[in-house]
């Protein structure tokens, strides 16, 4: 950034750095911005690539929704490369910036309800806390150990530029010319073609600077090697991890494969930062975080069973299975024409992409499980929809109170609705 410094400054304590955070903060460039420029400021700031910046505001708006929020402040309290004060400071009068007025107000009108949703209970608790913990932990950290990098220069206003008239006398700021003092003609000296005293005193022609210079280019860095070694040990324990979770069968899933891989490729990508190289791995790292999102949410044992429509009604607790799955499609098991009410009957139903309908006699006792991982569920009165959210769990006697027959459900949908109600 132009006018950046990397002068020393020596910081004591806390408070010292946080002082000096705030005189030299980030200031949001205009080259090499997405948006507004903020992970570009605090990367070009600190030395860091802004590729990992803008992970770790994706990563925590996904984990707990504080990424967003992040940015919204960086974008109110970081002034402009250009501008004398941030946008909130220019709401208030502190001085000038590129951000209206108007648009700061936007900016803080939104800023509000993000910060509700963020340190809200969501789907991901405690996360919004626990990503501005590690976000300021980590701009702590990273003042304290290069806060002497690139430190950009104050923007002051301009100041009333003064000049010269024609005849070598210094202008005011408004252009008109300063009085000047000299030596008057003496009386009587004789000008033989009649001019003006001080028509022949013409001033010096202004002298041209010699152009700088030319800087010589910066010799290019060597390539580095973090992105290959990353991509081969994030190989290696993929390869390791999935042949446990295939022999294993237990607790250790494709989901710990991913979080592994992941851990592998974010500090690839920390290392790559400081040393150069490693951006590519973003492009690796952006779909296994996807796909590790829908394993930890989504489950996907439930994808058995073939494709299409199951429709059972069955008569008898004989006829009743132990499991009806599908994964794909939609499953509607019918237990209103059982005929034995002495009979328990514990059955379960599993679908992997659909809706699963269950219809229980109006007098049965039901002891339900419900769940969906992405849905609705609408279990013997009961509802609830979201994602990620913990299966519903009950007992339901029916209108006539206990003593009907007994019926356990266990009803599962990966993405999709559930739904048990009676007939």
């Amino acid at each position: 950034m132009s006018g950046a410094t990397n002068a020393s400054k020596h910081i004591e304590g806390f408070e010292d750095t946080v002082k000096d955070f705030w005189e030299s903060r980030p200031r949001r460039p205009h080259q090499g911005r997405k948006l507004a420029g903020v992970a570009a400021g605090v990367g070009y700031r600190y030395g860091v690539d802004p590729v990992v910046i803008r992970v770790a505001l994706v990563a925590m708006t996904i984990f707990g929704g504080v990424g967003i929020s992040v940015y919204l402040l960086g974008w109110l309290f970081l002034p402009g490369e250009d501008d004398e004060v941030s946008a909130f400071e220019h709401l208030i009068g502190k001085g000038q910036s590129s951000v209206s007025k108007a648009f700061a107000v936007v900016l803080c009108v939104v800023l509000l309800p993000s910060f509700g949703w963020t340190f809200a209970g969501n789907w991901f608790d405690g996360g919004g806390f626990i990503g501005a913990a590690l976000l300021v932990t980590a701009l702590y950290l990273l003042h304290r150990s290069r806060g002497h990098l690139n430190r950009p220069a104050p923007v002051q206003r301009m100041a009333a530029a003064t000049g010269y008239d024609v005849h070598g006398g210094q202008t005011t700021p408004y252009g008109y010319a300063a009085a000047t003092t000299g030596t008057a003609p003496a009386p009587g000296s004789w000008d033989a073609l009649g001019a003006a005293p001080l028509g022949w005193d013409l001033p010096a022609p202004p002298s041209v600077p010699e152009p700088p210079a030319p800087v010589p280019p910066e010799p290019r860095r060597p390539r580095s090697k973090v992105g290959l070694a990353t991509f081969g040990v994030a190989l290696a324990v993929g390869s390791v991890g999935a042949a446990i979770a295939a022999n294993d069968g237990g607790w250790f899933t494709a989901a710990h494969v991913l979080g592994l891989v992941l851990g592998v490729l974010g500090t690839g990508l920390v290392v790559g930062s400081f040393l150069g190289g490693g951006r590519g791995l973003v492009w690796l790292a952006v779909p296994l975080s996807a796909a590790a999102l829908f394993l930890t949410n989504v489950p996907v044992d439930n994808f058995r069973g073939g494709l299409g429509d199951l429709d059972e009604r069955p008569t008898t607790a004989a006829e009743v299975k132990p499991v009806y799955e599908r994964a794909a499609g939609t499953i509607e098991l019918d237990l209103r024409q059982l005929s034995d009410p002495d009979e328990s009957v514990d059955t379960a139903v599993r679908m992997g992409t659909g809706n699963v309908t269950v219809l229980v006699p109006r007098d049965a006792d039901v002891a339900y499980t419900c769940d969906a991982g992405v849905g609705n569920v609408e279990c013997l009165g009961r509802t609830q929809s979201g994602m990620g959210i913990e299966p519903m769990r009950g007992f339901d006697p029916g209108p006539d109170g206990p003593g009907g027959q007994h019926i356990t459900l266990n009803v599962q949908s990966a993405a999709g609705n559930v739904e048990v109600s009676r007939g």
